[in-house]
């Protein structure tokens, strides 16, 4: 029989864990993954090559739009989190064998819960839950959904058991309704499990006036009926914001969620939702489960001495930044990431993930629709003050340490962001419009990447244009790459008879932005102009006349 897109037959395994063997749920997963298989198979997968950085700039921004999607570095955290899905989902699919009827012990018991409309009635003892549960709470933009997200995808969703004619769901991972109802929990997942098995279960029992209990033990049902391995649910501090339904209530509905359903659950949250958790602990629930997860933003440490190998460590946030800082597409890049730059973008970001990789997707934006084609120390504070405003309640709490701040401002939404960066993209297709309309070197497309290979190595672009059309008059069967080294020794020792090269035109202090990096017009438009002699000094641009003379002296 042919199978939908998602479902994949199932071949087993040996899982090497001896409580896990003889188990068709568990040896048809995916194997446990080593660390460094882990990392590539969690790691983004962005396509870059450095002679796009010479491409028309929308070209550029699509691709530099491409990291908001791509980009994933794996951190530490992120390796400790799969490695709890991975147990809890495995550990839950113990009590739930289909090889020896554990399975069916559940579903029995569940069908004796819902025709007795008494939740905790465990007429099956030995239909014993082995499920765990865990909560995951950060920052909005600390990277949580996506990934558990990308976690997740490591497994395939689906999995036939064409042996026993059964279908098996890894995984089913559900938002919060925004109106924080349970009932309207509920139903997402049902829905969600429609979505991915093409059921029909949200017609089935959502339009009868059922309680939440009663929805809980049809979702116990369906849950076991399809060995569902864990359930995500996101956005639970939107639970919050249900007045009428007690903290205590919600407590113990979770509780239900693991100890009746008997399926591992996975809680993921801002700091608004940390009093639920927190009762959950002050309790001593079993439900704790796994325990939590307080996820940070990056810290901005120093290199670590290695314990094992005694040598030194990248702290992650160097690590991080150092990995990002490669994929820019501009033209004038600093190929390695100065400590005055990443200085600046920790203070601007705080470290939190989704901040750090926006605030650079946008400064490559703001750097190629200005023209200055570098991303700077003045360049990432005016993207933060200008493009950054919606965050900057929550990122002043993360300076100030102040936890009643971070809980208020934890969960802002950045999809003002988003807006702009499509705002930025339509300005840069604007300004490469005006450029078109009136062509250089006639449309000659060779003629141009070799203009823009110039112009990358700081080359003056009044000299370059009469040097390039010559090139072409004298060898028009030359590559580019013969024609550049004609051209550089044409720029280093003009022909005078040849040529008649423009005088240099004056460059208007309002474009010193846009000139060479080591040009003193750029460096005086990148500093306070009563900072300017401090900060060549501090990069020992200016030389000290008596400690000169006392070393030749």
């Amino acid at each position: 029989m042919s199978l939908p897109e998602n479902f994949v037959r199932a071949m087993y395994l040996d899982s090497q864990v001896e409580r896990y063997r003889g188990n068709p749920l568990i040896e048809a997963l995916p194997p446990i993954m080593k660390v460094s298989d882990l990392r590539k198979k969690l790691s983004g997968n962005i396509t870059y090559n450095p002679s796009d950085c010479f491409s028309d700039g929308r070209l550029r921004a699509h691709q530099v739009c491409s990291l908001l999607d791509e980009f994933f570095q794996p951190l530490s955290s992120h390796i400790q989190l799969e490695e709890k899905l991975s147990i809890m989902i495995r550990a839950g699919y113990v009590g739930r064998n289909l090889a020896d009827g554990n399975l069916n012990q559940h579903m029995q018991a569940g069908y004796e819960r819902i025709m007795s409309g008494e939740m905790d009635n465990f007429r099956f003892t030995q239909a014993k839950s082995t499920a765990k549960s865990l909560s995951l709470i950060g920052c909005s933009g600390s990277g949580k959904s996506i990934t558990i997200n990308r976690i997740l995808a490591t497994y395939p969703q689906v999995i036939y058991h064409q042996e026993y004619n059964f279908i098996q769901l890894t995984y089913l991972r559900i938002e919060c309704p925004s109106d924080g109802s349970l009932k309207s929990l509920c139903l997402n997942f049902f829905r969600e499990v429609d979505r991915t098995l093409h059921t029909n279960y949200e017609q089935k029992y959502g339009r009868k006036r059922h309680s939440p209990e009663v929805l809980l033990a049809l979702m116990g049902q369906v849950a076991t009926q399809r060995a569902i391995g864990v359930i995500v649910i996101d956005e639970i501090q939107r639970l919050n914001i249900r007045r009428t339904e007690s903290d205590e209530r919600m407590l113990e509905f979770f509780v239900a969620l693991v100890n009746v359903i008997g399926v591992p659950v996975v809680m993921v949250g801002t700091p608004k939702a940390r009093p639920i958790f927190e009762m959950e602990l002050q309790a001593g629930r079993r439900s704790a489960g796994l325990g939590s997860l307080f996820w940070e933003p990056m810290n901005k440490v120093g290199s670590k001495q290695d314990s094992k190998t005694g040598k030194l460590k990248k702290a992650e946030w160097r690590a991080f930044t150092d990995k990002l800082w490669q994929y820019q597409w501009l033209i004038k890049r600093e190929e390695v990431l100065t400590e005055e730059v990443r200085d600046c973008w920790f203070e601007l970001s705080q470290g939190v993930l989704d901040i750090v990789v926006k605030l650079f997707v946008l400064a490559q934006l703001r750097a190629i629709s200005t023209s200055v084609e570098r991303i700077t120390v003045q360049l990432l504070k005016k993207v933060y003050e200008q493009e950054l405003k919606p965050v900057h309640p929550m990122l002043d709490a993360l300076r100030r340490g102040d936890p009643d701040l971070i809980v208020k401002y934890s969960d802002l939404q950045l999809a003002s962001l988003d807006k702009r960066l499509l705002e930025l993209r339509q300005e840069i297709d604007t300004q490469q419009d005006q450029k078109k309309a009136k062509p250089i070197f006639e449309g000659n497309e060779k003629a141009l990447r070799l203009y823009n290979l110039l112009i990358a190595m700081e080359c003056d672009s009044k000299l370059l244009q009469p040097l390039i059309e010559n090139v072409f008059k004298t060898h028009p069967d030359l590559s580019v790459r013969d024609m550049m080294a004609i051209v550089l020794d044409w720029y280093q020792n003009p022909p005078k008879e040849e040529l008649n090269t423009p005088k240099t035109e004056r460059v208007k202090p309002a474009d010193w932005h846009t000139l060479p990096s080591e040009d003193l017009r750029f460096k005086f438009s990148q500093s306070e102009h009563n900072q300017f002699y401090e900060s060549l000094n501090k990069k020992e641009d200016i030389l000290d006349i008596s400690e000169w003379l006392k070393r030749v002296g």
